[in-house]
């Protein structure tokens, strides 16, 4: 095991519970804890955009996106914006690792010169993985929790899937080509393993607002 993955790994057991922890909380505390995820990306964001003239719509983007954060968290009954917050946000972590281990396991021909790490395997992958564990998830553990076994894993509910994962892998290339253009290889390295918030979030910071569009207007 290379130092970069055992990095993460670790990495990921200290977030991932905190993360959940205080998503699960709500409250002040999760609204504190997105704030704080909030100023870190947009200072990530000046340190690889500043005297660009794309800086001021990232950071009206990033404040837009955070923005959303909060009323899909908060907008909607809190079981319920509970169950949905958990479902944009698993599907989204789940196409990351789905297209990482993909990747480094199959490897073959690269997606684009945007980011040299991304392959046809792993965005395979990046569908495949949210597709089986969101199922497994939702039917065994959502559904007993916040909908009373009334929830069946439906074909609208794949459709979803795909297109939350399509909007997040696509925000993960947004990022990779301004990191490019920047000439950095990640926007910070407050998370050993991952680099910066906006890293980690890349893919988020679309797909929540585009979920919540969805889930609120169609």
């Amino acid at each position: 095991m290379n130092k970069e993955l055992r990095n993460r790994i670790f990495s990921s057991i200290i977030i991932a519970p905190l993360t959940i922890y205080l998503i699960y909380k709500g409250s002040f505390i999760f609204f504190f804890f997105i704030l704080l995820c909030y100023f870190i990306s947009v200072y990530e964001w000046t340190l690889m955009s500043k005297k660009k003239r794309y800086f001021l719509p990232g950071v009206i983007f990033l404040t837009f996106s955070f923005i959303n954060v909060y009323l899909l968290r908060y907008n909607f009954s809190n079981e319920i914006s509970l169950y949905l917050f958990f479902f944009v946000v698993i599907t989204c972590i789940f196409t990351d690792i789905g297209g990482y281990l993909f990747g480094k396991v199959f490897k073959g021909p690269k997606l684009t010169k945007i980011s040299p790490n991304k392959t046809i395997a792993g965005v395979i992958g990046s569908y495949l993985l949210p597709i089986f564990l969101i199922n497994f998830f939702f039917n065994n553990f959502f559904s007993n929790f916040f909908l009373n076994n009334t929830y069946i894993f439906k074909i609208n509910i794949f459709i979803l899937i795909l297109l939350v994962s399509t909007v997040s892998q696509i925000g993960d290339l947004i990022i990779s080509y301004f990191k490019r253009i920047s000439n950095i290889n990640d926007t910070g390295k407050i998370i050993p393993g991952h680099g910066g918030i906006l890293d980690r979030i890349d893919g988020m910071i679309f797909a929540i607002p585009f979920f919540y569009f969805i889930i609120k207007f169609l």
